[in-house]
């Protein structure tokens, strides 16, 4: 049944993305899907490494929307900043504890700390990340904080 999803999605998503309907394009989409479903049923068959997706899905798309409403901030905030003729730049590198339980919920946090123009996770330490922020100001931590809290709130109970 996974397999037959992957395979819909696959072939959906290349449809979509190539916006051809000629049968020899319809022809190698095909022939693409067949070979990386091949491909991953044998990494499969070796290893059997899954990842669980424990998210709450109407908690993960509130956390997406208000995602992509503060990326624009970020951008705008970010624009001013280059655009200054003064270039008023904090640069600080600061350790930032992240409270998610799963390993795809503290993806989810450092990737959304590194989309957030100007800052950038650098990396992982036990309980929290480091993270270099192009212009530091005293309300980012609590920012962040607020941030790691509605990541953690799109895990599903019980997520370990």
């Amino acid at each position: 049944m996974r397999l037959a999803g992957t395979a819909v999605l696959l072939i959906a998503l290349w449809l979509l993305m190539s916006g051809l309907f000629k049968p020899l394009i319809i022809g190698f989409g095909v022939a693409s899907v067949l070979l990386v479903l091949l491909v991953t049923r044998r990494m499969d068959a070796v290893d059997d490494d899954k990842v669980e997706l424990r998210l709450r899905p109407v908690a993960f798309v509130g956390y997406f929307l208000w995602l992509l409403a503060e990326i624009a901030k970020a951008n705008w905030t970010v624009t001013k900043t280059i655009l200054s003729p003064a270039m008023p730049m904090r640069q600080h590198l600061f350790a930032v504890p992240y409270s998610q339980k799963t390993d795809v919920g503290q993806v989810i946090f450092a990737n959304s700390i590194t989309l957030t123009p100007g800052t950038i996770s650098v990396e992982v330490e036990a309980g929290n990340f480091l993270v270099h922020a192009l212009g530091y100001s005293d309300g980012d931590m609590a920012a962040l904080a607020d941030m790691d809290r509605r990541v953690s709130a799109t895990e599903a109970a019980g997520a370990a």
